[in-house]
């Protein structure tokens, strides 16, 4: 099994922007797509089973980690089109892909997914809504109205960012301790570093974009199988909702003792679901 210090690190410039990406195993490819306020390093503790069986791709979203922060393209059209050419500068234009999504990664997951359907051989979301799909219960997030003000969120948070984000790590989890010290460090390092406050911000200030987007996607539902799950101190029922209002062949679930980190909280749940569900998808 590979060990996470030994994972493989690299940069790619693609559609415009460089991005940070984590590779590991060998089979058929498997890309792990991270939310808010998280980085690559939420898929640490499944990347290792993971990559027994796959290549796991797991980059750091445009704009967020260790990827380059542009002033625009956070609409998850786009930036679902900078993962697709990762995808292909890896060498894996030719096959379609297992694609998993958390958080913002969700969406993003689905535009890809909506955008290059016959590169998509089975999709996984967790733990979000779509933009544009059942609107009203997604505006009434108080994060997600802040977060889309201009400028004021990055002026109130910086200096802060440890305090801020480790209230959504304890307040949006099942089990706090899913995301220990060591892990708050890391992510910490990214959203205060220049630019990483901003660049976490601009995936809330493109949602009406993205709302657009969605519903023009949703009039051709997608055909590929789909897993959505929802945490039962979190989202709930609400991600399996908006997936079969866009796609004809959901399964879904409520996961037990757990909130919103699913990878976290609920390792080895994560890694028997996906892989049971991605072997049946082939």
């Amino acid at each position: 099994m590979v060990a996470i210090n030994d994972l493989e690190h690299g940069l790619a410039r693609v559609n415009g922007v460089k991005l940070h990406y984590v590779v590991a195993g060998e089979g058929p490819p498997l890309v792990l797509l991270h939310g808010w306020p998280q980085t690559w390093y939420e898929w640490r503790h499944v990347i290792p089973d993971l990559a027994e069986q796959y290549t796991v791709i797991a980059p750091d979203l445009r704009g967020l980690g260790d990827s380059e922060t542009p002033v625009s393209g956070y609409d998850k059209d786009t930036v679902a089109t900078d993962v697709r050419e990762l995808v292909h500068h890896l060498g894996f234009g030719g096959e379609p892909i297992a694609l998993v999504g958390h958080d913002w990664g969700m969406p993003t997951a689905y535009a890809y997914a909506a955008q290059y359907r016959d590169e998509v051989r089975a999709l996984a979301v967790l733990e979000a809504g779509l933009p544009g799909v059942h609107e009203d219960e997604k505006r009434k997030l108080w994060h997600t109205r802040f977060h889309s003000v201009r400028d004021l969120p990055e002026q109130l948070v910086a200096g802060r960012e440890r305090l801020y984000l480790s209230w959504f790590y304890r307040e949006g989890a099942y089990d706090p301790s899913a995301i220990s010290d060591d892990a708050r460090d890391e992510y910490v390092r990214c959203y205060a570093a220049p630019g990483g406050l901003r660049g976490g911000f601009e995936y809330y200030r493109a949602y009406d974009a993205d709302a657009e987007h969605n519903r023009e996607h949703a009039e051709d539902p997608l055909e590929m199988p789909v897993l959505a799950l929802g945490g039962v101190a979190s989202f709930g029922e609400l991600p399996i909702r908006d997936m079969n209002a866009v796609a004809t062949d959901v399964d879904g679930e409520v996961v037990d003792r757990a909130g919103h980190w699913i990878p976290e909280e609920r390792p080895a749940y994560f890694v028997d679901r996906v892989t049971s569900f991605v072997e049946e998808s082939t």
